[in-house]
């Protein structure tokens, strides 16, 4: 996120903030991080971090904002960042940089890893030059999508701020505008456009198919016989999950979550909270990480209050405060990335240019 897109967010928090739920003491005092342990997570999904992570390269290869990571089939772990003397940092879990590549995307933000037909491929976004490129993984540029000017939503350039793509099963591209104009565009693979759905508003009851900040798209297969995009309403702190025709099936409500993208891992959907409620919205140390089951309640948050629910209604979700002394654990993470063995990497914006933090389940 760059520094005018910083302000728009923040300002967008602060319209809300009125509106907004404030957790209340109990969620505060029910820490989901064991002081005296270390300890991170809830119930069967907890996590210890590991301290150093990344050092080595730290001390020689400067980020900005880490924004997303992924994992490639060979274990290698790809962070795609907005640093143009490498926006694609190379990390073995380890935490040592093998290679980094990449100084053409000054608003580097999206980052999907696609299959097809066995060779891997990489989705980019970058907002500030209103584009989306398709790369292999050395970063060769295959296909790149532009502002879709041929339609009538869109008159110039600067109202198309793509943040996410997820791609369907026949290789369709699926572009969140998340900065921009709220659309969902739908492309084929060879990147005609197929449509344009949902739209910029408040969401309200009615019109679910409105955003306001559209960060991010996933597409979930946990439903292999019936896969559906999950589409990120982040002031509205929810998902909205949609048809691959672009339709609302439903929603899911996850009150004090500023939601960046949801993350697919075996049977649990997970994702960073970039802002946690409205006590710290203005805070420099905010956010957590949330899990949830196959039926979408959240049953872990490294680094956020105990999630509890009230019947079926979840109680507003919380950053867990520090305690005396000590910082809390995460700056605003942006991304979650879930490597084969249920280990967490957490790339962070506007994080005093830090590496990514590593999660080792325990």
């Amino acid at each position: 996120m760059d520094s005018t897109s910083r302000r728009d967010f923040l300002a967008s928090a602060a319209v809300l903030s009125a509106s907004a739920f404030i957790a209340p003491a109990w969620a505060r005092r029910r820490a989901g991080l064991d002081q005296e342990t270390g300890v991170l997570g809830h119930g069967d999904h907890r996590f210890r971090v590991v301290k150093g992570w990344g050092s080595e390269g730290a001390q020689r290869i400067k980020v900005r904002d880490c924004h997303e990571m992924v994992q490639v089939r060979d274990g290698r772990l790809f962070m795609f960042g907005n640093h143009t003397d490498n926006n694609m940092l190379i990390f073995s879990k380890d935490g040592r940089v093998l290679d980094t590549w990449g100084s053409d995307y000054p608003g580097g933000h999206g980052c999907t890893l696609h299959d097809e037909n066995g060779e891997e491929f990489l989705y980019l976004t970058d907002p500030d030059l209103h584009r989306v490129v398709k790369t292999d993984l050395t970063g060769r540029v295959l296909l790149t999508l532009d502002a879709p000017l041929e339609s009538d939503q869109y008159e110039t350039a600067d109202r198309y701020k793509p943040t996410e793509t997820a791609i369907a099963p026949n290789g369709d591209i699926y572009v969140a505008d998340g900065y921009g104009s709220q659309y969902l565009l739908h492309y084929s693979p060879a990147g005609e456009l197929k449509g344009i759905y949902a739209g910029p508003g408040a969401g309200e009851p009615g019109a679910e198919h409105t955003f306001n900040n559209m960060h991010g798209v996933t597409l979930d297969t946990r439903d292999a016989s019936n896969p559906t995009l999950l589409l990120t309403a982040r002031a509205q702190n929810r998902f909205k999950r949609f048809s691959l025709k672009g339709e609302h099936l439903s929603t899911v409500e996850l009150p004090g979550a500023w939601i960046c993208r949801g993350v697919i891992d075996r049977d649990l959907l997970m994702f960073a909270v970039i802002i946690s409620g409205l006590e710290s919205w203005q805070s420099d140390r905010s956010g957590f990480v949330a899990i949830l089951d196959a039926d979408d309640r959240v049953i872990s948050c490294p680094g956020g209050a105990d999630p509890t629910y009230a019947g079926d209604t979840l109680n507003p979700l919380a950053q867990t405060p520090s305690a005396e002394g000590d910082l809390p654990a995460f700056m605003h993470p942006h991304d979650v990335c879930a490597d084969r063995d249920g280990n967490l990497y957490i790339p962070q914006w506007a994080s005093d240019q830090t590496f990514p933090v590593k999660l080792e389940r325990l």
